[in-house]
């Protein structure tokens, strides 16, 4: 479970951020949704102790994020290509994931090998960096690699952006998948609303940095975020 108490995040006197409890239960595939500025790559910056909070605390499953480093051997996250070691192969940066997270070779391909339709050929034998892969390619190569390992945590920050429609697909399927698991919390962060409802059982609305909204999926939440957000 991810407890959050007293959360602030304070730049330049502007409140960015202020949430005062809001707990993830374990298993559950969350969705968090906003406008720009809303505070969402903010949130999961201070899940991974990315940054510091201004007030507040972070639990993942009874480690507090800032004062340990316990939680990370369960935790794993794509939030953007910073994450990403531009100068490595796709194969290298896997194997380097996977050596980091107790993995060897035949269990980073192991894994690969489930993810051959996402890669749709564009990944795995090009010879390339990472750097000179498309933004597409980068965003797919950072989200399975967030999956090795066996994380119980998954944070994954736009994951749909700068992806063409088929492998949106395949990536939504890939999340219900994990979130089936009840073994793994997945967290989405997204503009799509359509793309989040589908695959979420949970979604919150931030809007300046509070929850405004927390909704239980149902066929009436889509209508309801986008009556929201027109409004």
């Amino acid at each position: 479970m991810i407890k959050v108490e007293n959360l602030t995040k304070i730049y330049g006197g502007k409140t960015v951020l202020n949430l005062a409890d809001l707990e993830i239960q374990k298993g559950q595939s969350f969705g968090l949704v906003g406008n720009n500025g809303a505070g969402k790559t903010t949130l999961f910056s201070l899940l991974l102790d990315l940054i510091q909070p201004t007030t507040g605390s972070v639990i993942n499953n009874g480690v507090e994020v800032s004062s340990s480093e316990e939680w990370k051997p369960f935790t794993s996250a794509f939030i953007d290509e910073s994450f990403l070691i531009g100068y490595l192969t796709p194969e290298e940066y896997f194997y380097f994931i996977g050596e980091l997270r107790g993995q060897n070779k035949a269990d980073v391909e192991a894994l690969l090998a489930n993810y051959e339709d996402f890669f749709h050929g564009e990944i795995l034998g090009q010879k390339k960096y990472l750097r000179d892969l498309s933004k597409g390619n980068q965003k797919k190569a950072g989200i399975v690699a967030s999956f090795i390992g066996s994380p119980e945590v998954i944070i994954l920050d736009e994951p749909f952006a700068n992806l063409d429609p088929t492998t949106q697909i395949r990536l939504k399927q890939i999340i219900k998948d994990l979130a089936e698991n009840k073994n793994i919390t997945v967290l989405v962060s997204s503009h799509d609303l359509m793309h989040v409802t589908e695959v979420c059982e949970r979604i919150v609305v931030l809007n300046k940095g509070e929850i405004v909204k927390d909704i239980q999926t149902s066929t009436e939440t889509l209508q309801e975020l986008e009556s929201f957000f027109a409004g």
